[in-house]
């Protein structure tokens, strides 16, 4: 139930609730967590030798958790060259990720590019170019449920590494069987988390309105569906997804993490 809506399309609402679901979830805390842990020795094996490191971000939004990992980069690597590219469809989230970039003293020597535009119109631009810019680490957090072609889109960015470089996908969504029929390498880690959405219930919560909209890709979910489907679907999350302790209801999910290697 994570999200259906194109984050490419993140302007307005779409931007106020997919912040409120951030601060509300602690997505990015777990991710985060879980990424701080295992993306040091990953770094270390992926520059190994290498003069310099190039990074692709695809979906970016504002660039919470890249700064994070950029950070972290640059901080196992104090002296080697490192350049960031951020694929990112919402000028609301870019505008964001760029006043993040200029607070974090450690990223001010960094060169980003920024392209400002859904993932299959970077896929389209980069085709079209006689030489083809490529990426020691490439990452897709929680972007490709917005794709059209799933194996298409990874196969794509697979063939952006460089040697030695690693595309990291977090899902909450299987991609194994496009990995498998890709012949890819690669390793699966699990990331659980929960969160409360008990506001979800009451339709008079503005919180719980954004986030039931977020959750389900509806804008104004009170008003998109009909009373039954509207009931049916707080009744799958209470029942199905959810566990109710102390009178509030969380939210169980887990996010897969894939790292994939050349």
């Amino acid at each position: 139930m994570a999200t259906e809506a194109k984050r490419s399309s993140f302007e307005g609402n779409k931007v106020e609730s997919f912040q409120l679901y951030l601060q509300h979830s602690g997505e990015h805390e777990y991710v985060l967590q879980f990424l701080m842990k295992y993306l040091p020795a990953e770094f270390k094996r992926i520059g190994a030798d290498k003069s310099g490191l190039a990074v692709l971000g695809v979906g970016s939004g504002g660039g919470e958790v890249d700064v994070q990992m950029l950070s972290l980069m640059r901080s196992t690597f104090s002296t080697l060259p490192i350049s960031a590219d951020i694929v990112e469809g919402s000028t609301e989230l870019v505008a964001k990720f760029k006043g993040l970039v200029t607070k974090t003293d450690n990223l001010r020597k960094i060169p980003f590019t920024w392209d400002m535009m859904p993932s299959e119109e970077y896929m389209q631009k980069t085709k079209g170019r006689g030489d083809v810019k490529t990426f020691d680490f490439i990452h897709m957090i929680q972007m490709l449920y917005y794709v059209d072609d799933l194996t298409k889109t990874i196969k794509f960015y697979h063939s952006l590494l460089k040697n030695n470089g690693m595309l990291m996908i977090i899902i909450e969504s299987d991609v194994l069987a496009s990995l498998k029929s890709l012949g890819l390498k690669y390793e699966e880690r699990f990331i659980p988390y929960s969160y409360d959405v008990t506001e979800c219930f009451d339709p008079n919560s503005k919180t719980g309105q954004h986030l039931i909209s977020f959750m389900t890709g509806r804008e104004n979910f009170y008003q998109s569906f009909t009373p039954q489907v509207r009931a049916d679907i707080l009744n799958l999350l209470r029942s199905k997804c959810s566990t109710e302790k102390e009178g509030k209801v969380f939210f169980n999910s887990e996010m897969s993490c894939v790292f994939v290697y050349t």
